[in-house]
């Protein structure tokens, strides 16, 4: 069984190549070097030389390569309580051929090696294809195009009209996105809508204060010139050509709208934006796997701590058939009204959300056993109380008590039970602004979209399963264009916040769950030091391994920095329970992280 899911994921891993059109070999003059996509992805000298000491020179300048370009390939994850891949599928099929989308895929792998075109696996066949991997049928790929050579219509003393946007404007429209006017700093003097315009970037350069900055005024006059603004720092930048749909003056007056229509783009991907709602959502292939490294049951009660913006969260509660509790916090009030919006789209009922630190996502005993909550059971109008330590049943509910019409006598009754106990006081005013609620309907605060409600935290070992994808320096995300602000400084210090919030976190899982732990960064210090700093720690905690597992090891050993300190990673043995994500792998992914933790009695 283990050489057969080997060759299964040797297979996938093999598959993906075929999605990587090899770069077009070009003999380029001086204007055609000039107007091409080539970045160079400039890191903090001190940042760089720890990479290096991490992964060898040669490996870190394939992995910073890979991380100036996206994907080769859109994943989408099916709703499988909604619909099927093999359904979707036929549905994406349909939209691409009414918008080309098909046709413009199929002419880019033209140019592809006629061993590609033995079709080894079915990721090859046509731009859509379904994941073949045991557990993820429900993963359909989209294939793209790309890195492509664009004319701009160049000519001797004649540039071409240019739009010079910001950093992340470019890196929006390489995945897709169009120009939108926020983004524009500098324009060609006499452009008007309808032009035809070339779109470079303005990427960060060094500053005289020793940091990175612009040092650009929005509205500057492009003139094609050597004496333009970054004339020379953006060659190489060009990332496709647009219309402008509107004037030089409108995009500068005016505060939203699209400033230029990408119709011929550097990196071509299908886009779904707004598509088939509810049935599917894109995400990162790492970040679906993450949900089922977790592997989630039906009936229990599970905790996404930073849980915006709720793509892990949907997986986790599709992957339990919507059966169990899924508590989803963030501490951003807009991130959680996101969550609660895409969980009521994708038709899912388990998720409650809560707006939680997740650095505060403890609640202490203060002298009580247990805290109670009241809450509203739509399915049958009765108010429930539910203690916040009750334990998922057998047949997947919850330990719960129902207050129908007979409230107040059953409240009664509850109260003076649980002032014997020691329990919370729940009083009548409670009960009645309830019942108010539900003969009146919600209120404007109380309806989707209105307000998050706030936590406290939660009490020690309540949870059967806690996800803990923090918040880190995001250096696994591409496409990126400049990684310049991250100093050894701020990455330690991204460190330190991550370890205090896996401190709440395996507070709160109980004694036989499970913790899992991923990042979408490439930096050991936030991901394999985690895992030390957890083990050596927390006695109670042991790796677990992972299915499935297409991801590579993990980082084994150390790295000693200038001021003497220590950084320690994985020991020998180690590696293979975690899941490194390469961007510069056949996998073409983001680079991510995932570490799954059994956690054991607390007591010794």
């Amino acid at each position: 069984m283990k050489k057969k899911g080997r060759d299964l994921v040797t297979a996938f891993r093999k598959s993906f190549l075929s999605l990587q059109n090899p770069t077009p070999q070009i003999n380029m003059d001086a204007s055609s070097e000039r107007y091409s996509y080539n970045p160079v992805l400039r890191w903090n000298p001190q940042v760089e030389d720890y990479f290096i000491k991490a992964y060898g020179s040669l490996h870190f300048a394939q992995i910073s390569k890979a991380l100036t370009r996206p994907s080769c390939y859109s994943c989408i994850r099916v709703n499988t309580l909604k619909s099927t891949s093999d359904a979707v599928i036929e549905k994406l099929q349909e939209i691409m051929r009414k918008s080309g989308s098909e046709n413009e895929v199929a002419k880019a792998s033209n140019g592809i090696d006629s061993d590609m075109d033995e079709k080894q696996s079915r990721l090859q066949n046509g731009p859509i294809s379904k994941c073949e991997i045991p557990g993820l049928e429900y993963v359909v790929f989209v294939k793209g195009s790309g890195p492509h050579a664009i004319d701009y219509g160049y000519a001797p003393e004649k540039p071409p009209k240019e739009v010079l946007v910001s950093r992340k404007c470019a890196e929006a429209v390489l995945r897709g996105a169009q120009v939108y006017v926020p983004g524009v700093m500098a324009c060609s003097s006499h452009v008007e809508e309808g032009d035809l315009v070339a779109v470079s970037v303005a990427v960060e350069q060094p500053a005289s204060d020793g940091g990175w900055g612009l040092g650009i005024t929005r509205g500057t006059v492009l003139q094609g010139l050597q004496t333009d603004p970054y004339y020379f720092e953006r060659n190489g930048l060009y990332i496709g050509q647009g219309t402008t749909m509107l004037s030089r003056a409108g995009i500068f007056h005016a505060s939203q709208g699209i400033a230029a229509d990408m119709n011929n783009r550097v990196f071509k991907l299908p886009s779904f934006h707004d598509v088939l709602e509810g049935e599917i959502f894109l995400q990162n292939l790492p970040s679906i796997v993450t949900a089922h490294a977790l592997d989630p049951l039906k009936g229990e009660r599970i905790l996404d701590m930073c849980a915006a913006p709720g793509g892990k969260t949907t997986a986790i509660a599709i992957l339990m058939k919507d059966e169990g509790e899924v508590i989803a916090a963030d501490r951003s009030h807009n991130k959680v009204m996101d969550i609660q919006k895409l969980a009521a789209e994708m038709g899912l009922t388990c998720i409650t959300t809560y707006k939680l630190d997740a650095l505060k996502a403890v609640c202490k005993r203060n002298g009580s056993s247990d805290t109670t909550t009241l809450c509203y059971n739509k399915d049958n109008n009765d108010i429930v109380i539910q203690s916040s330590e009750s334990r998922p049943l057998k047949n997947g509910g919850s330990s719960t008590t129902n207050v129908g019409s007979n409230a107040d006598t059953t409240c009664t009754e509850n109260v003076s039970n649980e002032k014997a106990n020691e329990r919370t006081y729940v009083s009548k005013a409670d009960i009645r602004k309830n019942m108010r609620r539900m003969r009146n309907g919600p209120g404007r605060n109380q309806s989707l979209g209105g307000r998050a409600e706030n936590s406290k935290g939660f009490l020690p070992n309540t949870f059967d399963r806690v996800l803990l994808d923090a918040p880190c320096s995001a250096l696994g995300l591409r496409p990126r264009l400049f990684a310049g602000e991250e100093t050894i400084e701020t990455l330690r210090n991204h460190r330190k916040y991550q370890r205090k919030m896996f401190d709440q976190a395996v507070q709160l899982v109980r004694p036989g769950g499970v913790l899992v732990y991923s990042t979408c960064t490439i930096n050991p210090g936030e991901n394999e030091a985690l895992v030390r700093y957890a083990l050596d720690t927390y006695k109670f905690l042991s790796l677990a391994l992972q299915h499935p597992r297409i991801g590579g090891p993990g980082l084994v050993g150390s790295c000693e920095f200038p001021d003497g300190y220590i950084e320690e990673w994985l020991r020998p043995g180690e590696e293979e329970f975690v899941q490194r994500f390469d961007p510069s792998s056949p996998l073409d992914t983001i680079g991510f992280f995932i570490a799954k933790f059994v956690v054991g009695s607390k007591d010794t």
